[in-house]
């Protein structure tokens, strides 16, 4: 099962950012995975936001 090119472009995009990882690690993880990530950042944005 595939899903949309755009969101997963936008998953490696938001994690690349975040994390500065290179492309192919990215792309080497499994949905799931990439969506842990995703939100897990979102997490951390949100205490930092908290935080300020």
């Amino acid at each position: 099962m595939t899903y949309a090119p755009d969101q997963l472009h936008d998953e490696v995009a938001y994690i690349a950012y975040h994390f500065h990882w290179a492309l192919d690690p990215l792309l080497d993880l499994e949905h799931a995975d990439r969506r842990r990530f995703v939100d897990q950042i979102n997490r951390m944005n949100a205490r930092a936001q908290r935080g300020r």
